[in-house]
């Protein structure tokens, strides 16, 4: 029975995996075929993904300006459950340990992403203020509508409200998030290891106190 199972849960984790290939797909066909939603394919991939995406958007607010967070989130929660069912189908046993280590991780996965977006936004910004280039493209006034937010952000937390020049803000804003990046990284990763191989009540009271550290450590940003 537990060989069975274990064939079950690989079935799944393979199903899985070729879904979010066709995630990718979907997403990617968006990115660079706009406006041509028509085709055999693009309506294909429509048919299979949009449901799953669009349970997402009805139910969370993903949505940061024009940036649609939703994709990114539903393609985690699949790359979880893609690795719990693989992990089981090849060690034949669950561990509540090693899945919220995996959610830890996927967690930090995002974040991360959002960092290095956050990192290539506001040195684009910065490159083109030293380039002289013109803000009025719609390439740069997008570019723009996100890193002077940023910046204003961070030099208020930074700075406590004092005034600081455009090139001051910036570089200050790039910094502060490589060291969010490098620092998160290493804690994320420590707490994850920490909490592989733990019980759930172990596991539960781990995450308690991580979550009480999260909470000093915020607290005076806010």
């Amino acid at each position: 029975m537990e060989g069975k199972m274990q064939v079950i849960f690989g079935l799944f984790s393979q199903v899985l995996s070729i879904y979010s290939l066709l995630l990718v797909a979907r997403i990617m066909l968006t990115w660079f075929t706009a406006g041509n939603e028509r085709s055999g394919i693009a309506q294909f991939l429509a048919r299979i993904t949009d449901p799953y995406l669009n349970w997402w958007r009805q139910r969370f607010s993903l949505r940061a300006g024009f940036l649609d967070l939703t994709p990114l989130v539903a393609l985690a929660t699949l790359r979880v459950l893609q690795t719990v069912f693989h992990n089981i189908a090849v060690t034949g046993t669950f561990s509540t340990g090693f899945v919220l280590a995996l959610i830890l991780a996927t967690v930090w996965q995002i974040f991360a992403f959002l960092l290095w977006f956050c990192i290539i936004v506001l040195v684009i910004r910065l490159v083109g203020y030293f380039a002289n280039s013109s803000m009025y493209g719609p390439f740069w006034q997008i570019v723009d509508t996100i890193a002077r937010p940023l910046m204003f952000r961070i030099t208020g937390i930074v700075f406590r409200g004092r005034k600081v020049g455009f090139v001051t803000g910036m570089i200050t804003s790039i910094v502060l998030f490589i060291a969010l990046w490098g620092v998160g990284g290493r804690i994320f990763w420590r707490l994850g290891e920490m909490l592989k191989g733990r019980t759930i009540e172990q596991s539960t009271e781990d995450l308690q106190e991580i979550g009480l550290l999260i909470e000093m450590l915020v607290r005076p940003l806010v």
